[in-house]
């Protein structure tokens, strides 16, 4: 089991939200999408991409931005150049004082700004999340993220420009399957950068050691694992093992199974009405009781607390 295709699994684009924005030089769009997770590109031209509290990072032609979190960001082609348009929630373009009166105008499905010949243009997409695997893959990236279009395979983002400007049948479905296939791809060129500080259980999965282990545990969460059992079935020594996974993925192999089974049974709670005691069995406790105690410990509230509030 690939932990990368395990987290990803969960953080599918569900009804995505698209715009092409298009414009002329000074230019400058400021997103308030309050999304948890976005992509944006510049398919055309190059600029800066700001958010308060953070340095602002350049895009150039084909470089893919992961954002992450509600706060707003600006790309635009010079720092301090004033926005000229606000992306809101669902896509909704609202013109801003000083803007062109053509920049009101919409030019095609989900395209707005001046005119289709524009000298840059601005493709971005959000994603909604939800659910605990998801989040575990959101914390281990930075604010906001840039990948050079050297090192994504393929134009990925440059191709979902036609799809963003068709309206046919079944193309809310075609686009959350390209906006998945950019957001993949972009991850895996981000994590590989020896800069991205790619978190434990991304390095691991090359190690034969901890990777083989990690694999094991991700494959069977339910199975009574033991440090010894995991070490057998490695090939290496208990003590190889919990040294090895331990300096790699940045925790013990049984600290690590029981933040991976409190997620799972987190995740269950909120998108099924099974009892705690079959979920407790699912994800690897003999019953609701011992899920409960590993549950309060971990996350503070009892699981029955934990689905009443999500």
């Amino acid at each position: 089991m690939d932990v990368l295709d395990q987290l990803l699994a969960g953080t599918r684009a569900q009804d995505g939200v698209f715009n092409l924005t298009i414009l002329d030089l000074p230019w400058s769009v400021e997103i308030r999408d309050e999304a948890p997770l976005a992509l944006a590109t510049l398919v055309r031209g190059s600029g800066w991409l700001a958010r308060d509290g953070l340095e602002p990072l350049r895009l150039e032609q084909g470089d893919v931005a992961i954002i992450t979190g509600p706060a707003p960001y600006v790309v635009s082609d010079r720092l301090g150049t004033a926005p000229q348009l606000r992306i809101h929630p669902g896509g909704i373009c609202e013109p801003l004082p000083g803007a062109p009166v053509d920049y009101s105008a919409r030019l095609g499905v989900r395209t707005y700004g001046s005119r289709k010949s524009g000298a840059v243009m601005i493709a971005s997409g959000t994603y909604q999340i939800g659910g605990d695997v998801s989040r575990r893959l959101l914390t281990a990236l930075p604010p906001v993220l840039v990948v050079p279009a050297a090192e994504i395979a393929g134009s990925v983002m440059e191709m979902i420009v036609d799809e963003i400007q068709r309206d046919a049948p079944g193309q809310q479905s075609v686009l959350d399957r390209w906006l998945d296939l950019a957001l993949i791809t972009t991850l895996r060129a981000w994590f590989a950068r020896p800069d991205s500080h790619a978190p434990g259980w991304y390095q691991a999965q090359t190690d034969p050691i901890a990777g083989a282990a990690l694999r094991l545990l991700h494959e069977d969460p339910a199975y009574p694992w033991s440090v010894s059992e995991l070490a057998d079935r490695v090939g290496v020594s208990r003590a190889s093992l919990a040294r090895r996974f331990t300096a790699v993925v940045g925790e013990a192999p049984m600290s690590y199974l029981t933040g991976w089974r409190i997620t799972l049974a987190a995740d269950q709670l909120r998108a099924t009405r099974d009892t705690v005691e079959t979920i407790a069995r699912r994800v690897g406790y003999a019953n609701a009781f011992a899920l409960s105690v590993a549950f309060k410990r971990v996350r503070g509230i009892t699981p029955t607390e934990h689905r009443r509030v999500a």
